[in-house]
């Protein structure tokens, strides 16, 4: 269990949290949902220790699936994952797992895209972290290809049932992922959601909570 306790975040004099107090269950994909400004980047952060806090927050390592894919221009695909994991084989083993055995050698300029995002989930599971951490990592792609690496990293996540905090402003991206649903509002959880069955990538699924997710969205 990932415990927030009593947490305040300030920027200033704008407060993002104050007091918060959330609990993340260890093995499932939580998913942080809100609109822009909500403070859903700073909750990971904070989660990361990427920027300081008031309160406790559970002390986790964690590994990061940012909006871009981040990857350093001057390494291949293999140079990039090479520097969260030595072992050559498991490198080479998650290249192919998601698809870019064809492009182990290559460099992130002549990546597509999905091909770069690709990557950057790749090393995420590389690294030996307890938590992995997503901001909006399909926001910048087509409906197809959000589609395609929903599913990729729903094949990974079940091969390790690594605990996952993903934020969208995305309803349909959280229905897909998500073994849970907290809807965050002012620096609170206004509502929580706990989608029924495995998450599975598919639109259609759990369509039957999507007006209710949608209408506490737009309260």
């Amino acid at each position: 269990m990932i415990t927030l306790k009593n947490v305040t975040k300030k920027y200033g004099g704008l407060t993002v949290y104050d007091g918060f107090n959330f609990d993340i269950c260890e093995g499932q994909i939580t998913c942080i949902l809100g609109e822009s400004g909500s403070g859903k980047t700073t909750l990971l952060n904070m989660l990361a220790n990427l920027t300081p806090y008031e309160g406790e927050i559970t002390n986790k390592s964690c590994s990061y699936i940012f909006q871009s894919p981040r990857l350093l221009p001057n390494l291949t695909v293999r140079g990039n994952l090479s520097l969260v994991c030595k072992d050559r084989a498991a490198v080479d083993d998650m290249i192919e797992a998601v698809g870019l055995k064809d492009k182990a050698g290559s460099y992130p300029v002549t990546l597509s895209g999905g091909q770069a995002q690709r990557a950057a989930i790749a090393r995420a599971f590389l690294y030996p972290s307890e938590v992995i951490l997503m901001d909006e990592p399909f926001s910048s792609l087509d409906l197809a290809l959000k589609l395609k690496m929903a599913e990729l990293f729903l094949s990974l996540w079940k091969g390790q049932r690594r605990t996952a905090v993903f934020v969208t402003h995305d309803a349909d991206e959280a229905l897909m992922l998500a073994n849970r649903i907290a809807v965050l509002k002012g620096g609170k959880v206004k509502e929580e959601f706990f989608p029924e069955g495995e998450p599975c990538a598919d639109l259609f699924a759990r369509s039957g909570q999507r007006q209710k997710l949608l209408a506490c969205l737009m309260d």
